[in-house]
């Protein structure tokens, strides 16, 4: 041990009590109030924007000096709403919900460890009152336990040779619409008018929906937002105050 680093015994406010075990480092706030409506990929909804305040003993400035030189992070995470359920075999959205492949060879939440990664930008850090990060593009519903922040690395981790199986580019988006009555009760909201755009464009739908009188509904903050969707457009009808 060099003599200028502190002792074991003085790092005990540092350390994990349990340091086998996996440990929140804070509790994501997001949009999403639901699982449905979420994008199934990080980025698709660059305006869905996701805050995370540090825990103790991680709140401190130190755990993130020189990550705002970095203008992406990996955020892992646990996917606490379906924690202990998995199954061997998964049916991607991507595959219209009627194929199936493996666990390992998906991103379906449904995972043994219910852990899951997520690539989202920084958009801020504030260590003022211990340490607050701000993301954009998340795909996390909101109070997600995050148990990690790595950066993202561009030379070693985007590699253009790269084979996605069954995920061949972004999926198509829908056009999206508002009615009068929605447009009324946004009351010029650009952000959350953006955000709906965004949402409803991946089209949330189960694979399996076409029906294009049924009514949806996605909680986004504090609304409920009504859509249906003819397949090719997805017209938000109603965005009312919970």
């Amino acid at each position: 041990m060099r003599y200028d680093e502190p002792s074991p015994h003085n790092l005990s406010d540092l350390v994990t009590p349990h340091p086998h075990l996996i440990h929140p480092i804070g509790y994501i706030s997001t949009p999403f109030a639901d699982k449905f409506g979420i994008p199934r990929q990080p980025s698709l909804a660059p305006n869905a924007i996701g805050t995370l305040k540090l825990l103790s003993p991680y709140n401190h400035a130190d755990c993130v000096r020189g990550l705002a030189d970095f203008s992406h992070v990996w955020l892992s995470f646990i996917f606490h709403e379906v924690a202990g359920q998995w199954s061997p075999m998964v049916r991607p959205p991507r595959l219209g919900g009627n194929e199936k492949v493996g666990v390992f060879a998906s991103r379906s939440p449904f995972r043994p460890n219910s852990l899951g990664l997520s690539l989202v930008k920084l958009v801020d850090i504030d260590t003022k009152n211990g340490v607050t990060l701000r993301f954009s593009g998340v795909d996390l519903v909101n109070q997600t336990p995050i148990i990690d922040i790595k950066p993202y690395i561009a030379f070693v981790e985007s590699q253009s040779d790269a084979k996605s199986g069954f995920v061949q580019g972004q999926p198509p988006q829908l056009q999206v619409e508002f009615s009068e009555l929605a447009l009324n009760q946004i009351n010029h909201d650009q952000h959350l008018y953006d955000l709906i755009s965004e949402v409803l464009a991946q089209d949330p739908r189960p694979a399996y929906a076409s029906d294009p009188y049924r009514t949806y509904g996605i909680r986004l903050y504090h609304f409920d937002i009504k859509w249906r969707c003819d397949g090719q457009t997805a017209i938000a009808l109603a965005v009312e105050h919970q």
